[in-house]
């Protein structure tokens, strides 16, 4: 694809996108590039500027500011930035996709993400299939995963990096045990995900084993990721503090906690549903292309 056409596909599917979230009547907000703490996730690194701020890793925290304050449904479509990240699945700089519904269930934000990637990738056939994430990791390792002991797991995993924790190794089991092996044919919404792998979303109130967290799959391309959002301050706090104790033994550097998100949460985050896109992803589906490379404009 030569660049050119790269720039023509790219910037039909952005108005795409726009005018996907206007027929719904989600408002378009524009959030600060450059933020004043990163995030603590283990899983990702922010890029750190020299007078100590940092480039966003995803527009979460100041959306979930803008909807404590009443802002209503709302979406951002715009650059993040990773530091590390790269690969036929990663960029350092990419653009992300992000949107909250409020009053909505993490259920009808999955069924809508899985609404927007049919309007853009239009030209491929899907079927939709709903899986929790304990029947995909009981099927392809053995063992009721939820249950099982650190032991079971490594023994399961034995192929795995030395040294992960519980959820870093049910996340190299499910990176290497299921996610290849998801249909191409088929866009998977897997959820109820472990409560060790909650990240920002709230538990399950029936079963608190579980997260109200949900994933979108293309074949075995990840899109979304999305949750019904914490909106406890203190439980979203010792979330910072353990991501931050698990830093320290991995040997990095703690991330600064974003204090004004935290305050946010304590003034009321409203009942919402939360996801995040990847939209140079969504163009690699669309357009049945091998890499993030192959549709990114540098």
């Amino acid at each position: 694809m030569s660049t050119a056409e790269r720039i023509r596909r790219r910037a039909a599917a952005a108005r795409a996108v726009r005018e996907f979230f206007a027929a719904r009547g989600v408002t378009e907000v524009h959030t600060p590039p450059v933020t004043e703490s990163g995030v603590t996730d283990v899983h990702i690194e922010s890029v750190a500027l020299a007078d100590g701020r940092f480039l966003r890793t995803s527009p979460e925290f100041a959306h979930k500011r803008l909807l404590a304050a009443g802002a209503g449904d709302l979406y951002e479509f715009g650059p993040v930035f990773r530091a590390g990240e790269r690969g036929g699945m990663h960029r350092e700089q990419f653009w992300m996709i992000e949107w909250y519904r409020v009053g909505w269930s993490w259920r009808n934000l999955a069924d809508e993400a899985v609404a927007l990637v049919e309007t853009i990738a239009s030209g491929r056939k899907w079927r939709t299939v709903r899986i929790a994430w304990r029947e995909l990791m009981q099927s392809a390792a053995g063992l009721a995963l939820e249950t099982a002991s650190d032991r079971e797991l490594a023994e399961v995993a034995d192929d795995a990096p030395q040294g992960l924790d519980r959820p870093e190794l049910l996340d190299w089991l499910f990176a290497t045990r299921v996610q290849p092996h998801l249909p191409e044919d088929r866009i998977t919404i897997v959820y109820d995900y472990p409560a060790c792998q909650a990240a920002l979303a709230r538990l399950n109130p029936a079963d608190p084993r579980f997260a109200e967290r949900f994933e979108v799959f293309a074949g075995p391309v990840e899109l979304a990721n999305g949750y019904r959002e914490l909106t406890d301050a203190e439980e979203q706090r010792r979330r910072f503090e353990a991501d931050n104790r698990r830093r320290a033994a991995l040997g990095r550097a703690p991330m600064p906690v974003d204090e004004s998100l935290l305050a946010a949460l304590e003034r009321g985050l409203p009942e919402c549903a939360g996801v995040a896109l990847g939209f140079e992803r969504l163009l690699m589906v669309a357009n049945a292309a091998g890499s993030i490379d192959a549709v990114a404009i540098d």
